[in-house]
């Protein structure tokens, strides 16, 4: 009878809460007994073999546990559900003429895991109760023997009971294990509920012996809470740029149609006690070109408000494009002198520019998103409605 040494999973000394696991190397050693009997098995569980289908052969392989439990399997089906099994058979069937029953070892883990295990090499299924109590096992398992699909579904598993208790110990298994998308949930619950985290055995158990993963964790949080700055920061300038965009369109609309108070020199202003229903921006505009019309300071450039006047106007002349029919005071003189006065500041009012347009776009896109995909509810709402009625009568 030959005996395989394969990869196993070997229980460490226990660091922390939760269950460690390391993976030992593919031997490559082959042992043969030729004087010495195989040591006796511990009989088998009935509820190891209740996934074998009545069609198939005898097994020709022997899974043994860590409790010396054997459990009967067939070499095909290794192969097909595991690729390091596959590999494994494959050369010491090369190697050895023999013939007799393979043994294969899978160690460090409980009997009831190596029976899930081998249960879904067979059915491709796992109970939740499996996963619940070996899920950590499991997916341990499923990335020594290279089986993607139980280790996707031991991944989603895990990530589904992660707690601030836990979640140190599913992380370093998740980083052991090549399990990316469980080690991005995990750090980011740890960054999240970090003051919780910190305060369990496990970090401190961590701190002491696994600075590289801590120093993973506290740079992670780190450029987590700088991408936050970043985009607070971005949105801020955004929203900044759509309130000069809205001040653009809020000066042409007075300066063209004419609104409550102020209005286009060759008509009458129109008076109304409500306000602009147009732009929220619109009342203040106007007392702003209202207190420029007849500032005293604004020549010198001692008034603050006449400044922003100024600068508004200028704004104005290098987004538009309407030059000879555009009603906004100032906005030719503006191009005229710019065009012939280049001045350092310049780009800086082309970045300004480009920046509000780019704002603008933006935000047309978003809203014409928004408006596509309200469509769709609002349709379904009146097929619904005109269903409901149609019932009713």
């Amino acid at each position: 009878m030959r005996t395989l040494a394969v990869p196993c999973l070997v229980k460490t000394p226990k660091r922390f809460s939760g269950p460690t696991l390391t993976i030992s190397p593919l031997s490559q050693k082959t042992h043969t007994h030729t004087n010495t009997p195989n040591p006796p098995m511990a009989p088998l569980k009935p509820a190891a073999v209740d996934y074998f289908p009545s069609y198939l052969p005898d097994p020709d392989v022997r899974v043994v546990t860590s409790a010396g439990n054997s459990i009967p399997a067939h070499s095909s089906i290794l192969g097909l559900g595991s690729a390091v099994l596959e590999s494994v058979l494959e050369e010491k069937q090369r190697m050895s003429r023999r013939e007799g029953q393979m043994v294969v070892r899978i160690l460090g883990v409980p009997d009831d895991a190596v029976s899930g295990f081998m249960r879904f090499l067979y059915s491709s299924r796992c109970t939740e109760e499996e996963m619940e109590k070996y899920g950590v096992h499991l997916l341990a398992l499923s990335h020594v023997y290279s089986v993607p699909l139980l280790k996707q579904k031991c991944t989603k598993s895990l990530a589904e009971r992660l707690t601030v208790e836990n979640v140190i110990d599913k992380l370093q298994l998740a980083r052991l294990c090549d399990a990316p998308d469980l080690y991005i949930k995990c750090i980011k619950l740890v960054a999240e509920k970090f003051k919780s985290v910190e305060k369990m055995e496990a970090w401190k158990f961590l701190q002491k012996h696994d600075p590289r993963l801590e120093l993973e964790i506290l740079q992670f949080m780190d450029e987590a809470d700088a991408r936050k700055r970043r985009t607070r920061r971005h949105r801020q300038e955004q929203s900044l740029y759509l309130e000069l965009n809205e001040a653009m369109e809020c000066l042409v609309h007075i300066c063209t149609e004419g609104c409550t108070d102020v209005g286009p020199y060759d008509m009458d202003a129109i008076k109304r006690k409500e306000p602009c229903r147009h732009f929220s921006t619109c009342k203040g505009l106007q007392l702003l070109i209202k207190h420029f019309s007849s500032c005293e300071k604004r020549v010198n450039g001692g008034c603050s408000r006449c400044t922003r006047m100024w600068q508004l106007l200028k704004l104005h002349a290098l987004m538009c494009d309407r030059i000879d029919l555009c009603k906004v005071p100032l906005c030719r003189q503006f191009k005229l002198r710019m065009q012939q006065q280049k001045r350092r500041d310049d780009a800086k009012w082309r970045l300004l520019v480009r920046k509000v347009m780019n704002a603008k776009a933006m935000s047309s896109l978003s809203l014409a998103k928004r408006k596509r995909e309200a469509e769709p509810r609002g349709i379904k709402l009146c097929h619904e409605t005109e269903e409901h009625l149609r019932r009713r009568t």
